[in-house]
């Protein structure tokens, strides 16, 4: 249709898919192979064991899987529990009520502590909750540490130190899709049993790949788990995984796609892009308060590094400013979900990005606040991020 070409590039700043480098691009064009040959191994050993270092683990045992996050949850959980079995689980946010919703429908007994929107999981009630019980029912602890529906990261440290303070033998799952990769995660010593992420996140590619890294007590308590799976089996993977091969088909653009993207971390190191995140994300904050706006965290021990979640003014329709930037200005926002749809809209601030980058979208998401009827100080925003970028700036 005549007219209908949009010039220039999407600016993609929702929290997820992120952008994928040019060169992870590049790696996933691949003819057909066979995944069957004596060649496959080569390209597949050496990622379950490069993979670990996102995780910051040396023990635990990667599983990929085809699918997306929401795969490696029901992995986790189905591989690791049986039916009855009882879960503490926090709610704080809509990926924290789906992870519980499908805690539910796989048979298990989940315990809920409904916290405020806007803050996280709270190590002081996990302790008190698994203190209580007495009768250690609780088989599992499970926390989202980053929620990306509020922009809100939960100390996933204290909730360990919790765990042992009530001297509970609970396993610990995570769910880290926006964290791993971006944010400081430490599954060795925090001690997680099962830690979840996909793909499409940190680590840059398209969606595809639910990721698990599982502990050598989750892997045993998996002998006797009862939940039923099949796809997600973990002794299938862990038997065709130990020669490098699957037990059924897997993605092989994604696996060449996933060797690059780890080359990708290796090259830029772990801690310089937790750097990276922070200061993009306090360049945003910058921003935010400019604008005279605030973020759905309540506390800035509460910020995440990876998506701010800006609330907008009473009889402002944030759906309205997402749509605005889309059709206006080429710029993806994310939505508000659940109990904050219309609400806010979120900035995603992660992946492979830089600070030209995000000030083009804050100068997108001021033009959109202003046409849906926010008055903002034009540039006040921009200039704000600008500042903090360049005081910060290193060399």
């Amino acid at each position: 249709m005549a007219g209908s070409r949009r010039p220039g590039r999407n600016f993609l700043f929702v929290p997820g898919p992120t952008n994928i480098p040019e060169r992870v691009q590049r790696a996933m064009i691949v003819p057909s192979e066979d995944h069957r040959s004596s060649a496959f191994p080569e390209l597949t050993l050496p990622l379950f064991e490069e993979t670990k270092k996102v995780f910051k683990s040396r023990e635990g045992q990667i599983f990929l899987f085809p699918s997306t996050g929401t795969g490696a949850w029901e992995a986790a959980l189905t591989n690791t529990l049986s039916p009855g079995d009882r879960v503490l689980a926090p709610r704080y946010g809509q990926f924290s009520t789906l992870w519980i919703d499908m805690a539910r429908r796989v048979g298990l007994d989940v315990e809920i502590q409904e916290e405020a929107w806007g803050t996280g999981a709270d190590p002081e009630r996990i302790e008190e909750a698994l203190r209580a019980d007495r009768e250690h029912r609780i088989k599992a602890v499970l926390v989202v540490h980053n929620e990306t529906t509020t922009g809100v990261t939960s100390d996933i440290g204290a909730v360990r130190r919790a765990i042992d303070a009530a001297n509970h033998p609970a396993m610990l799952y995570v769910d880290g899709v926006s964290s791993i990769g971006s944010i400081d995660f430490r599954a060795e010593e925090w001690r997680v049993d099962c830690a979840i992420t996909g793909s499409q996140k940190g680590l840059m590619l398209p969606a595809g790949l639910g990721i698990v890294c599982v502990s050598k007590r989750a892997l045993e308590a998996a002998k006797t788990a009862e939940c039923r799976r099949v796809y997600f089996d973990f002794a299938d993977q862990a038997k065709a995984n130990a020669t490098g091969y699957f037990p059924y088909t897997p993605s092989v653009p994604m696996l060449h796609g996933l060797r690059e993207a780890l080359a990708c971390v290796e090259d830029e190191g772990l801690e310089t892009i937790f750097a990276r995140h922070r200061r993009l994300a306090d360049g945003t904050r910058a921003a935010v308060k400019a604008w005279g706006l605030t973020l759905c965290a309540k506390e800035p021990k509460w910020h995440s590094h990876t998506v701010s979640a800006v609330m907008v003014p009473e009889g402002i329709n944030g759906a309205e400013i997402i749509d605005i930037a889309y059709r206006r200005y080429n710029l993806a926002l994310g939505a508000g979900l659940s109990q904050v749809a219309g609400k806010l809209f979120r900035i995603g601030h992660i992946g492979d990005l830089n600070e030209l980058m995000l000030l083009g979208a804050l100068a997108g998401v001021e033009m959109a606040m202003q046409d849906a009827g926010i008055r903002i100080t034009p540039g006040s925003g921009v200039a704000a991020a600008t500042e903090h970028f360049r005081s910060t700036r290193e060399g």
